[in-house]
């Protein structure tokens, strides 16, 4: 738009008052002078904004509301071409170390030493400062003491569960032993015949003997010139000298022991058994014969003397009163068979008792064992304590603040932050409009408030929004790398980042696309109109948010609490020369050029003999290209083709144009993405051009 200039106003020669005194007046008062200045400024603000809205409406009527293109201007036009478009959003957020630590001493002890100050880089395990810990020390030791002592009473309590344990299995052995029973199959000698129901037996007190007199044993003893010769499981025959008879025998065992015999030589045992045909008894003489590896005969050094194959002497083991008896000599028995039942005297009271003393036992280690975590936990505690009187850098980094003093006492809440920046995280919150298009791993532009960029990469994004004042967002993280350590801890930044990108599409100059109201049926426009209730009388009424232009240099009436009376700066609310009834208008049909994205909806009314121009709304920029009632257009140039729809008059849609309706996608601050109803060629309106406007 050419350069506008600012309108000259002529001015009238002013009449020289006529000379001499004036007839029946004499000359004016102050407090006449005063009020005629007052009557002269609120007239000259009447005048003014008059002259404003009359000369805009004028303007407004004679270059937007004509049915003539040549009024608007010259058409401007772009040709729709291939290209790519980005989507970006940006805001503020605000940058943290990405690993932070702070170190607080306990209050109320004296600093001994300070090895770091504000600004200072340290590494993890550096020293910072020393205090006084004799106190600290004291602390240490005694929870070390209390320690080992609750340990020792857990294993005084532990070793009191392994007592109990070992009388309680005695006494359940006892309480089992209180039935006698035959420990293996056999026949019963030696019965103790004074056992009865009802007589208390002692603990030792014989009952009976059990013997296993089916097979009989038989032990000899050969020379060691046998060695190798015999071994288990070799046939042999046990001859009874007695009654000139044998019977078939095995061996049993070869037990390769040294018996020396008188005559000097060396022999060992080998064991013999046989079964009882149940004439044999124990303590008959006999021998054996069997024939070596060798095959040459081997004969013992001497006879022996059979025996029974099991003899058990079986005792009372718990004393109690007889209640069951069973008891013969020479009677057959079977393994597990019971012969003697003995009553129970105290033998379960005292094991309930013991149990109950073990559990007690078990409580008490339990006890103990907590009080050995709690000890422990003490320990740490204090120990902890200890450390930070020689506290180290936990991390490596820079010393943000430091509020100790050396030879000064620690005050609550004194500390040492320490934050490594050479990483620093940007939580930034992502409007829900736009969340669907962030994702971990995308490249962030960075922009602190000194001018510095950086380049970040997002981190995290959450799943989770959170909604303020009906607006939803979502908080992410944006990593950014600071080796130098210019981005500094707390401070606030811009992001930018592309949201999406569209490549080798159709584009066109966002004031291209404009949004218009389809006609009904009825030819009325849809959408929502102008209210008539907006215009009343001859008073056009501003919409909210409407402003009332005022040229430069001019004035207003006084704000209340401003001196009315007070006397007018020179040149300032003049009345242009004359009788004060006109005031000059613009002249020239080049007055105004049309804005690039307006599409204007105006009601017109009367004000003081001018034309006042209320405005509605643009309705030009990118939107859905087709919804109820209205549609996204785009104006091309040339003959109507199969794309063309009905234009309606309000649309201002110049000559040798026809209207398209199309699909937009991305759009940026000029251009927009069509992705329907435009090709690669068509030439679409974009605007007016005028020439410079005067006398404005």
């Amino acid at each position: 738009m050419a350069e506008q200039q600012t309108p000259v106003m002529e001015t009238p020669a002013a009449p020289v008052p006529p000379t001499g005194p004036r007839k029946g007046k004499g000359p004016a008062t102050h407090e006449q002078k005063q009020k005629r200045r007052k009557i002269i400024r609120r007239v000259i603000a009447l005048v003014l904004a008059a002259a404003i809205l009359g000369g805009g409406g004028w303007a407004l009527n004679k270059y937007v509301f004509t049915d003539s293109d040549q009024g608007l201007g010259e058409v401007m036009t772009q040709m729709v071409t291939y290209g790519s478009i980005q989507s970006s959003v940006d805001g503020m957020g605000n940058a943290r170390a990405k690993n932070s630590a702070t170190v607080t001493p306990d209050a109320g002890y004296r600093v001994l030493e300070l090895f770091v100050s504000e600004g200072d880089y340290v590494e993890e395990g550096q020293l910072l400062y020393n205090l006084d810990d004799t106190a600290a020390q004291d602390a240490v030791r005694n929870a070390q003491e209390n320690v080992r002592t609750a340990q020792e009473s857990v294993r005084k309590a532990q070793d009191a569960i392994v007592d109990y344990d070992r009388e309680l299995e005695k006494m359940e052995e006892n309480l089992s032993n209180l039935t006698i029973t035959a420990p293996h199959a056999g026949k019963l000698t030696d019965v103790n015949r004074d056992i009865r129901t009802g007589d208390d037996l002692s603990v030792g007190a014989a009952v009976a003997t059990i013997i296993n007199d089916t097979k009989l044993r038989l032990h000899l003893y050969y020379s060691w010139a046998y060695e190798g010769q015999i071994s288990v499981g070799q046939s042999a025959r046990i001859t009874l000298p007695a009654s000139m008879s044998d019977y078939p025998a095995t061996v049993e065992q070869v037990n390769m022991v040294k018996r020396v015999v008188p005559e000097g030589s060396v022999t060992f045992e080998v064991v013999f058994v046989m079964d009882n045909p149940g004439t044999l008894t124990e303590g008959m003489v006999a021998s054996a014969s069997l024939t070596g590896a060798n095959g040459e005969p081997a004969y013992p050094y001497e006879n022996g003397t059979l025996e029974y194959y099991e003899t058990t002497k079986i005792a009372v083991k718990v004393a109690g009163p007889v209640e069951y008896v069973d008891l013969m000599n020479y009677a057959d028995v079977r393994e597990g068979q019971t012969l003697v039942r003995l009553g129970d005297k105290d033998a379960l009271a005292d094991i309930s008792a013991k149990q109950n003393s073990r559990r007690e036992a078990l409580k008490s280690v339990e006890d103990a064992q907590k009080n050995v975590e709690t000890a422990e936990k003490a320990v740490e505690e204090a120990q902890e304590k200890l450390d930070n009187y020689h506290a180290v850098s936990p991390i490596a980094g820079q010393v943000i603040s430091c509020g100790l003093m050396v030879g000064e006492e620690v005050t609550s809440g004194s500390s040492i932050y320490i934050a490594d920046t050479a990483t620093m995280m940007i939580d930034i919150t992502i409007d829900e409009r736009n969340i669907g298009y962030v994702s971990k791993g995308m490249m962030v532009d960075i922009r602190d408030m000194m001018g510095n960029y950086y380049m970040g990469i997002v981190d995290s994004v959450s799943l989770s929004a959170k909604a303020e004042n009906g607006i939803a967002s979502f908080p992410a993280v944006v990593v950014v790398d600071n080796p130098d350590g210019m981005l500094m801890t707390n401070s606030y930044v811009d992001y930018t980042f592309v949201a999406s990108q569209s490549d080798n599409c159709l584009v066109v100059p966002i004031q291209a696309v404009m949004n218009v109201t389809l006609a009904e049926d009825d030819g009325t426009m849809g959408g929502d109109m102008m209210d008539p209730g907006m215009v009343d009388g001859n008073f056009g009424v501003m919409p909210d948010g409407g402003d009332m232009m005022i040229p430069e240099g001019g004035d207003v009436l006084p704000e209340s609490g401003e001196d009315e009376n007070a006397d007018p700066v020179e040149g300032e609310n003049d009345l242009p020369a004359g009788d004060g009834d006109t005031v000059g208008l613009p002249t020239g049909d080049d007055l105004v050029a049309i804005p690039d994205n307006a599409v204007p909806q105006a009601a017109v009314s009367i004000m003081g003999g001018s034309e006042v121009i209320v405005m509605g709304g643009s309705s030009r920029g990118p939107s859905a290209f087709q919804q109820s009632g209205t549609a996204t257009v785009c104006f091309v140039k040339g003959e109507p083709d199969e794309r063309a729809i009905e234009a309606d008059e309000s649309w201002k849609m110049p000559e040798g144009f026809f209207a398209v309706i199309v699909e937009t996608g991305l759009n940026d601050s000029y251009n927009v993405e069509i992705k329907s109803g435009l090709n690669e060629g068509d030439e679409v309106f974009t605007g007016y051009i005028t020439d410079s406007a005067s006398n404005w």
